[in-house]
């Protein structure tokens, strides 16, 4: 028997790993919230695989109803005995089918849920439209993918046939992982008629989450929903507008660029429901996920890309490198916007261009 919050469950042979549980712990976050400010929480729960997420938002976020689904049916004595074995049972129906054709019936039958939580393996390319499908308008989408080769640009010719996106691999890639995902949801909602706002975006080191809100107007813009510019030469990033891509040199050394996208290159989370998650984190006593939070905010509207410090030092050609901290404080007194990315530790994610950081760094030398 295996404890995750105050949840209690086996098991058995479905996939499980307890190294995901940060993802599991913002989600419950993130739908106590919803249900606190709306006042209602209906959850579909696609694949459940044990059922610990299920278990988790009817203990934790106060679900009012969860569909519970999992596409392997061999699953269901396990899954049975962990949703009705509990203090609490969780409200709601047990279900064995495609969540394709699921997902497909629900918006067909206009039965909308505040919460859709899908853990995908793999490409999630083929949810997109119908996960969104089946969530409310002011809803919550939470999606999973696993493809991290095609959306970091080690595989191209996927990520362009799953996608829709040529993606190349550069040092900042898991962050364009996270973009790319976000400009697929993007585009298919304003395919819709509709719109996306990401909550929260997150890389584990293995998988990559994201959170997104529907609402009724597209957000889709040339300024929010373009590409990439790197630049193997000197390091230096760039935004392109799509009415630019017929010729894309570097903006520094004026070589061409390597370009990836179309991707989001908006805020990558929602610094205000991220701040209430915080805050309930805190009064849960999650001082982990507090300090994950921390750090999700002061980087939500930095520009897409971060440096890291071993490309800072071999660009300088520095013998020796300062502290992140100390160049992260040298930067923010110097006027610019300067942060750890979540998803590189050794990383600093800043408004200053590389130059500018090798200079600061140059003068920090120890």
């Amino acid at each position: 028997m295996y404890q995750e919050g105050k949840a209690q469950f086996e098991i058995g042979v479905a996939f499980f790993r307890s190294a995901t549980q940060v993802v599991r712990d913002l989600g419950v976050l993130a739908a106590a919230i919803y249900r606190q400010t709306q006042g209602k929480l209906r959850v579909l729960d696609g694949m459940a695989g044990c059922g610990v997420r299920s278990l988790r938002y009817a203990l934790e976020s106060d679900a009012n109803w969860v569909w519970t689904n999992e596409g392997n049916p061999e699953l269901e004595p396990l899954l049975r005995q962990n949703l009705q074995g509990n203090s609490q049972t969780v409200p709601g129906q047990l279900t064995f089918e495609n969540v394709q054709r699921l997902l497909h019936r629900c918006a067909a039958n206009r039965d909308y849920f505040d919460l859709v939580d899908l853990d995908c393996f793999g490409d999630s390319m083929p949810y997109l439209s119908l996960g969104l499908g089946a969530t409310r308008i002011g809803g919550l989408l939470y999606l999973t993918s696993t493809d991290g080769r095609s959306l970091t640009g080690h595989l191209p010719l996927n990520s362009l046939r799953s996608y829709g996106v040529v993606a190349r691999s550069h040092p900042a890639a898991q962050e364009q992982a996270l973009r790319i995902l976000l400009g697929a949801l993007q585009q298919q909602a304003a395919s819709m008629g509709l719109g996306m706002e990401p909550v929260l975006s997150l890389f584990t080191g293995q998988t990559y989450r994201v959170m997104v809100r529907l609402v009724h107007k597209t957000q889709l813009q040339t300024h929010n929903y373009g590409f990439l510019g790197y630049c193997h030469r000197c390091g230096e990033y760039q935004t392109v507008d799509w009415l630019k891509l017929g010729r894309v040199n570097c903006e520094k050394c004026d070589r061409p660029a390597t370009i990836t996208g179309p991707m989001w290159l908006g805020p990558l989370h929602d610094r205000f429901y991220l701040a209430a998650m915080q805050t309930l984190a805190q009064a849960w006593q999650w001082s982990k996920r507090v300090d994950l939070l921390t750090t999700l905010q002061a980087e939500a509207t930095l520009p897409p890309y971060f440096y890291r410090l071993g490309e800072i030092g071999k660009r300088g050609k520095l013998h020796g490198l300062p502290s992140r901290e100390a160049l992260i404080s040298a930067l923010i007194a110097q006027g610019f916007s300067a942060t750890t990315p979540h998803v590189d530790s050794q990383a600093v994610k800043t408004t200053a261009c590389l130059g500018d950081c090798v200079a600061i760094a140059r003068r920090l030398q120890p």
